[in-house]
């Protein structure tokens, strides 16, 4: 038995190298709850509750799915957490105010600190601090091409895209945008990338080699206030997170023309897509819910209750 157990263990350790299994698990952020909400996404029901620390916000998984990395705000720190056993390992300072986050191809972490109006680069697996990077006033978003060749930091009050070229870490581009922009999403391809303009209630379709703006639209509902944005797995149609408006709004990423509006909880932040595409998630920060939407319909098909004020979200799938 015990040469059993032996050689079982060293065929895991072997298997972790290379890649972890996938927990089936969507891991949410509760900024006011101090807390990660663990969700089954087979049941869609709670399987635990993690305390992690002062005001938890940005959320995100290494490329191989072995780590969950989670920026906890008021403690200027990047913590990290097994995902299978659902442990904190260790923890790491990020410079202040480390919010938004996006994990890169190499395992490197993107980090906007707000406070300092610049991004930072760290390696998660030794805290080790790579780069810092000058953008504008109160940095918000991070996106990663999938190729992992350019960075987007959003600046909210320069109105700004801020294009970073990696690994270089030097600024390749700033694309005025409109009013407060808060987060972006690329195209498989990494040739476009769409933004959102907090403010403004706006949508931008910009071309990443040019910088130049190939379309805006309203999200149409003077309520809304857009937050996240992300691509379907055909990326012919676009999500966002409309903020105040308590919808998801659903665009035609060609046209941004919008094709439905999908009513969720209160104050729509944060969106997470399944690895078919087949479901999409919410954190209704004011409701305290994840909202699950079934994409075929773009229908809501359950709502999960969870920590005060939820506002990250990932999926280990």
């Amino acid at each position: 038995m015990r040469l059993y157990v032996a050689s079982l263990l060293l065929s895991v350790a072997v298997f972790n190298t290379v890649s972890a299994a996938p927990t089936g698990r969507i891991f949410v952020t509760n900024e006011r709850s101090d807390s990660i909400s663990v969700i089954n996404s087979t049941s869609l029901t709670i399987e635990a509750t993690i305390e992690i620390g002062k005001r938890p916000r940005g959320i995100g998984l290494a490329p191989d799915g072995s780590k969950l990395y989670v920026a906890v705000s008021d403690e200027n720190k990047i913590k990290v957490i097994d995902p299978v056993s659902l442990k904190i390992l260790s923890a790491f300072e990020a410079g202040s105010d480390p919010e938004t986050f996006a994990v890169h191809p190499n395992g490197n972490i993107y980090i906007s600190n707000e406070d300092d109006a610049k991004a930072s680069v760290f390696n998660p697996k030794n805290g080790e601090q790579i780069a810092a990077i000058s953008v504008g006033l109160e940095p918000e978003g991070v996106a990663i091409s999938p190729d992992g060749k350019r960075v987007i930091v959003t600046s909210e009050s320069t109105n700004m895209l801020h294009v970073i070229k990696a690994p270089e870490n030097t600024i390749e581009n700033n694309i005025l945008i409109g009013a407060r922009p808060r987060a972006a999403t690329f195209t498989q391809a990494g040739d476009i990338a769409y933004a959102t303009a907090e403010i403004s209630g706006e949508v931008f379709k910009v071309d990443m080699n040019t910088g130049k703006i190939l379309k805006k639209a309203s999200t149409g509902d003077s309520k809304s206030k857009p937050k996240d944005v992300i691509l379907s797995k055909d990326e012919s149609v676009l999500y966002v997170a409309g903020g105040r408006s308590n919808q998801v709004v659903v665009m035609d990423a060609k046209s941004l023309a919008i094709i439905k509006n999908i009513p969720v909880g209160k104050r729509v932040w944060g969106l997470a897509m399944s690895k078919q595409g087949d479901r999409l998630y919410t954190t209704d920060g004011v409701s305290g819910t994840v909202s699950v939407i079934d994409t075929g319909k773009n229908e809501v098909m359950k709502t999960i209750a969870v920590g005060k004020f939820p506002w990250g979200v990932v999926i280990d799938d």
